[in-house]
């Protein structure tokens, strides 16, 4: 059973989030495609859809909007996250000379904007900036970010890809919360147990979100052959398959990981609540971590 994560007085997350990242490359952009995609996981009541502006080149978002559009009353069982601060030239941005990053309260306030507009929704449940930015001028974006929050056009912020000494530049300059922070962590990506990373948010109560929570398909590609192999034995004891070992592995964490789950395949999306079902207990757990870090814990 998906349970669900409160990430502040006022939003919580189902505890496994369906991220779009990949919805512009599949075969089939249509509206009902998109919403079996999102029909699948409410089933599971997986609630939470996971977006940012750049995603499919600046359209990703644009097709969702398009599903709610042609499937009222889909949106009010959703919570939306959105990203911004990412500036490639392509898409909308095709005539920038570089890739960079902008958190200027212009670009969010536009981006914003550009989300609400895309989507086709009045509210973002939670708005991210993607990453740390080396030029941001916190007093600008942590005050821009606050008013994004009293415009209603905001529910609450986050992050994505800070450090600790990035998040608390940011939030030492707003009076609203941060509620979460988007990194990368998994089997393949352990180092956030250790870096610092996680024991920040814990300590502060504060549930990360993991992007690419089964290491961007490392755990499939043969890169790593013991790793593999223990993950194999240790879906074969929970008779259950290795990608929802994986996501066991971060559920079963007390820092309430939120992993972002994405890929295009209904049938794959139908077995994300499968994850839920594994109860881990801490020799497994090391016994997995212990294969993620390639040697024996000291």
């Amino acid at each position: 059973m998906v349970e669900r994560i409160k990430l502040s007085e006022n939003l919580e997350f189902s505890e496994i989030v369906y991220g779009m990242w990949r919805v512009g490359d599949d075969a089939d952009t249509s509206p009902a495609h998109i919403q079996a995609k999102i029909e699948a996981c409410l089933a599971q009541n997986i609630t939470t859809i996971d977006q940012a502006d750049i995603y499919g080149g600046y359209e990703a978002e644009e097709l969702l909007g398009n599903c709610f559009a042609s499937a009222p009353g889909l949106r009010e069982k959703l919570e939306i996250v959105t990203k911004c601060d990412i500036v490639a030239p392509i898409g909308r941005y095709s005539d920038r000379r570089v890739k960079y990053y902008d958190t200027s309260r212009k670009h969010i306030v536009s981006s914003v904007e550009h989300s609400l507009r895309l989507m086709k929704i009045e509210q973002i449940d939670l708005l991210l900036i993607h990453r740390p930015d080396p030029f941001m001028d916190h007093g600008e974006t942590g005050k821009a970010l606050d008013e994004m929050i009293a415009s209603g056009k905001v529910k609450a912020v986050g992050v994505s890809n800070f450090k600790p000494h990035d998040w608390s530049l940011l939030s030492s300059a707003m009076t609203s919360k941060l509620v979460t922070n988007q990194i990368e962590i998994s089997l393949t990506a352990p180092d956030a147990f250790t870096n610092g990373d996680i024991a920040y948010l814990q300590e502060r109560n504060i549930p990360p979100m993991a992007w690419s929570p089964l290491g961007g398909g490392g755990l499939f590609d043969g890169s790593n052959q013991e790793l593999i192999k223990v993950i194999n034995d240790v879906a074969a004891r929970y008779e259950t398959d290795v990608a929802s070992v994986a996501v066991a592995w971060l559920l079963a964490h007390p820092a309430s990981i939120i992993p972002v789950m994405g890929t295009n395949r209904l049938e794959r999306i139908a077995t994300f609540s499968k994850a839920t079902e594994i109860e881990m207990d801490r020799q497994t757990w090391f016994e997995l971590y212990t294969a993620a870090i390639g040697k024996e814990v000291p």
